[in-house]
């Protein structure tokens, strides 16, 4: 064989490895963390108690290797203020999602590769992630709940919901 078909012999086959490569890296994954706001204040929109800061700077600081890419919050002073930690020490900023809209905004959730903090309520939170095909687990309490933390990951189409505890 010649050196230039040798060489384009070579270069050919390495052409075809680096494709076989490339096709068999795995896909991206999609992490999402779920919380409830954090302890809040009597009334109409309340902000959050003395207490429900510190748990948000709690689940900041527990997050803060996480490489979050975006963070979402419903449009509640209590949750706004429950994610403004984060977005603090990220500097990512606070993107408002509708809690009415559960079923396409956990569709827009899954079809996007990253790691998200996404804060609701104590209603939302585990039928968001019902909606995104994870276990919600036991109904959260309203009155004592603040600490349940659910990280959901999808990857391959195949959904995995862990619950853990923050701030206790």
């Amino acid at each position: 064989m010649s050196l230039t078909r040798r060489a384009a012999a070579l270069a050919a086959l390495s052409f075809l490895t680096l494709g076989a490569c490339a096709s068999s890296s795995t896909p991206p994954e999609t992490t999402i963390y779920l919380v409830r706001h954090a302890e809040k204040e009597v009334g109409d929109n309340p902000p959050l108690t003395i207490v429900g800061r510190a748990r948000a700077d709690i689940l900041a600081e527990e997050l803060s290797g996480a490489g979050l890419t975006a963070i979402w919050s419903t449009d509640y002073t209590r949750t706004r203020e429950t994610a403004k930690p984060a977005s603090n020490r990220t500097g990512l900023p606070i993107q408002i999602y509708d809690p009415s809209r559960l079923d396409s905004f956990a569709a827009r959730l899954k079809a996007t590769p990253g790691t998200f903090l996404v804060v609701g309520h104590s209603n939302t939170t585990p039928d968001l992630v019902k909606q995104l095909g994870g276990k919600p687990g036991a109904p959260i309490d309203e009155a004592r709940e603040y600490d349940r933390l659910y990280v959901v990951t999808v990857t391959r189409g195949h959904v995995n919901t862990e619950i853990r505890r923050y701030g206790g």
